[in-house]
């Protein structure tokens, strides 16, 4: 990805590379058609792309400082996404706007080449937060969030890329069996479940089952390839009510925390009756079930549910 070009080829029937700076090129070679005889002749065409100049200078900028409190792997981690023309590529193909969603709110944007996931605003004229290609790829979240997804990450007080991927997907299972059985989500009904254990080298933070409660399996046990695939997801009216409450501060945190909620256990008396409604009934279930499974059914139903007694 570090070259100034690349080249796409469409179809090929050479083996030989060809160079050039036009656009596009042609090419046959009289070997081939020599051993085409009697056969349609194959056209090969290559497209040679070239990066934006500032998009190429943007790799020899210093890296930021101040982030000693991050894991190392964390804020040494740089983004595919820092490309414009690969994040336009991945947009084309991956949906992250929910059905009927207000698209005149926040907007993805690429990041630079000297960005990592960890980084706060700093100075930056645009309010943004940052996400991962997989939340929408492989946990088929979507834009908007809804304000159970936004308390969880409010009461855990980190980033939406500041959760590891597999308890995200822990989030959506939960609230499509929550949907599937007529309950309310609930951020403290939801992580009832669990416990939290924040390193003193600030990483990825994970939901650990608490032994015997919690009911579903884990999305995968090695949850590889995403550290490389974030851009930014650029708030374009701030004054907007949705990620915002009155006083003006953002409903959950836009930027990574040094400080993530650490909490062995939610006391029961802790929960609203809503809320143990909501606990009571999961605990009815005697088996686990399968949290990948429930995130395929989440990107089949969702927003709307229709699903009664699937489960029963």
């Amino acid at each position: 990805m570090s070259n100034s070009s690349g080249r796409v080829s469409l179809s090929s029937s050479s083996s030989e590379r060809f160079g050039g700076s036009g656009s596009r090129r042609a090419v046959s070679s009289d070997r081939e058609e020599k051993g085409n005889i009697g056969k349609i002749p194959m056209e090969s065409v290559v497209e040679v792309r070239k990066d934006p100049p500032e998009e190429l200078a943007e790799s020899s900028w210093l890296a930021k400082a101040g982030y000693e409190w991050v894991a190392t792997d964390v804020q040494t981690q740089q983004s595919l996404f820092h490309w414009s023309w690969l994040l336009k590529l991945w947009l084309n193909c991956t949906p992250i706007f929910e059905k009927g969603a207000r698209r005149d709110i926040v907007v993805p944007e690429r990041v630079t080449a000297v960005e990592c996931v960890c980084h706060g605003q700093e100075g930056a004229a645009k309010e943004f937060f940052y996400m991962y290609m997989c939340h929408f790829s492989q946990l088929h979240n979507r834009l908007l969030f809804d304000e159970f997804t936004m308390g969880v990450l409010r009461l855990l007080n980190v980033g939406p890329t500041q959760l590891h991927p597999n308890s995200l997907a822990y989030l959506q299972a939960f609230w499509l069996l929550c949907m599937a059985l007529y309950l309310q989500p609930s951020p403290r009904a939801f992580l009832y479940f669990f416990i939290t254990r924040p390193r003193s080298s600030m990483t990825w933070l994970s939901l650990i089952s608490w032994p015997g409660f919690n009911r579903l399996y884990a999305f995968t046990q090695s949850f590889k390839h995403f550290k490389d695939g974030f851009f930014k997801v650029v708030v374009k009216q701030v004054d907007q009510s949705h990620f915002y409450i009155a006083d003006g501060n953002t409903k959950f945190p836009f930027f990574w925390t040094g400080n993530p909620w650490r909490y062995k256990v939610i006391s029961r008396e802790d929960l609203s009756m809503a809320e143990k409604e909501v606990v009571d009934t999961l605990m009815r279930f005697s088996d686990k079930m399968p949290t990948k499974g429930l995130v395929r059914v989440y990107n089949l139903v969702h927003p709307i549910i229709d699903i009664e007694g699937i489960f029963l």
